[in-house]
């Protein structure tokens, strides 16, 4: 692998250094389609490979820059992103049989407005079928292949995008979270997840799930890289009324912070429980490298997170089954069998149980924002495991489907029931070689906060600068 490839560089690196034309958007995107080449048959991680087009549209973007036409700050960089953000003109499949030729007619706003800043299209990636799954699995188009080795998961329902940045095919991936589906891939993957706040970035023209817990969020190599994305897509749309109006912070700014003065909370409970051996020794270590760069670590008591984990999954069921109600009933057939199964459990589900778990949310949101009001952030284990195989989470609806999915998801699902923000970032490998991540979480709408603390740990460690060996 030449350290001259320029797809081994971070978003950030690219867009300045063609901005500085040091390189052509053709060379990167050249740079990006020779590696997907090479990845694609071994790693099944795009749903679309366009590059035809994308050289097209780099080579318009060199041209627009020669005559001193910037769009914006990513003019020229090449990215990919999850097959459920809708593009105009583009078959859009959610990973699904029953969309696999839906052509959209209108765009996201979140990709349009990454479209907006200049970015090139390298064609779509892979994901769990209607985003309804935490392995990776797709029962229609196959599982997505780990980087770091091909037999494991990536986690999902963002597969492609965390497969795909991990293996340098793209510099960055929109993912979408709503029970984990970014901090998982994140975290089996070796890459850097944001789950944004519920309200900071438009849904409109995004695959809904959940209509209470979805979020649109970035994976990419570095905080840095997430909180450049963040920052060009959040902010008030009218296409989404649930955008919050309030003004945009200056993302990047806040990931020049240091750690010094900040406190970062280690739970007491829960999420320390039944952890894989290899899992709680990365916890303890990222704990003694952040006291040493200046943090103060202290222990910090959350309120009962097994019942927030309850809530988001019954949420989260009763709404999906709410979206796809028309298509169970006149394609049943069409679903992958544990998709299927999950959406028909939901509608056996009390209406009233579903509204208790709403009503429920503001008591216990107010709850935790108590328990954390001495802490800037509280790390925490993504999953309880580094990456199983494809072959020992391939359950499909059997009997073990839901404790096999619950195992996976449930230090991610109490986050996502509170509306709250999380960051995903590679926190250390296991003996395996695969990597683990770690999370952090905090108040509404304070990202700035998490991706200061990711930028400063990743400053002074070099687990996100890992490439993982061509496939």
């Amino acid at each position: 692998m030449s350290s001259s490839d320029p797809a081994l560089l971070t978003l950030t690196e690219v867009a300045a250094a063609l901005a500085a034309k040091k390189l052509s958007s053709r060379e990167v995107t050249q740079a990006c389609l020779d590696r997907i080449a090479v990845a694609q048959p071994k790693l099944n991680v795009f749903m679309s490979i366009e590059a035809d087009s994308a050289l097209a549209a780099a080579d318009a973007a060199d041209a627009a820059l020669a005559r001193g036409d910037s769009k914006g700050v990513l003019h020229g960089v090449p990215l990919a992103h999850k097959d459920m953000y809708y593009e105009a003109g583009h078959v859009v499949t959610c990973g699904s049989k029953i969309r696999k030729d839906y052509v959209a007619t209108t765009t996201s706003t979140a990709l349009q407005r990454l479209k907006d800043a200049g970015t090139v299209r390298l064609g779509s990636l892979q994901m769990s079928e209607f985003a309804y799954g935490p392995t990776g699995h797709n029962a229609h188009y196959g599982a997505v292949g780990n980087p770091w080795s091909p037999a494991h998961i990536t986690g999902g329902s963002s597969s492609g995008s965390g497969a795909a940045v991990a293996a340098r095919l793209t510099f960055a991936a929109l993912g979408s979270d709503t029970g984990g589906s970014i901090r998982m891939p994140a975290h089996f993957c070796g890459v850097t997840g944001l789950k944004t706040t519920v309200g900071l970035i438009s849904r409109a023209g995004a695959m809904p799930l959940s209509q209470s817990l979805d979020t649109v969020g970035p994976l990419a190599q570095t905080a840095e890289d997430c909180a450049l994305l963040t920052g060009l897509m959040a902010g008030v749309d009218p296409a989404d009324p649930t955008t919050s109006t309030r003004a945009v912070p200056d993302y990047l700014a806040a990931t020049r912070g240091s750690l010094q003065g900040m406190t970062i909370g280690i739970p007491s409970a829960f999420y320390v429980e039944d952890l894989d051996a290899e899992v709680a020794r990365v916890l303890d270590e990222t704990k003694a490298t952040l006291a040493r760069e200046g943090a103060r670590v202290v222990e910090v008591t959350l309120p009962e997170q097994r019942q927030l984990t309850a809530a988001s999954q019954l949420v989260l069921a009763v709404e999906a089954a709410g979206f796809h109600a028309q298509w169970m009933r006149e394609r049943p057939q069409d679903y992958g069998p544990q998709v299927l199964m999950r959406l028909q459990n939901a509608l056996g589900v009390p209406a009233l149980s579903y509204l208790e778990a709403l009503r429920w949310r503001g008591v216990a949101l107010a709850e935790f924002v108590a328990a954390i009001a001495g802490v800037d952030a509280v790390l925490a284990p993504v999953s309880p495991v580094p990456a199983p195989t494809i072959e020992e989470s391939d359950v499909g609806n059997s009997l073990n489907a839901e404790a096999v999915i619950q195992r996976l998801t449930r230090f991610t699902r109490p986050i996502n029931y509170l509306g709250l923000p999380a960051l995903a970032v590679p926190c250390g490998f296991a003996a395996s070689g695969l990597p683990i991540g770690l999370q952090l979480f905090g108040r509404a709408f304070d990202e700035a906060t998490l991706l200061r603390i990711g930028a400063a740990w990743q400053r002074a460690t070099d687990f996100h600068t890992k490439v993982p060996e061509p496939a």
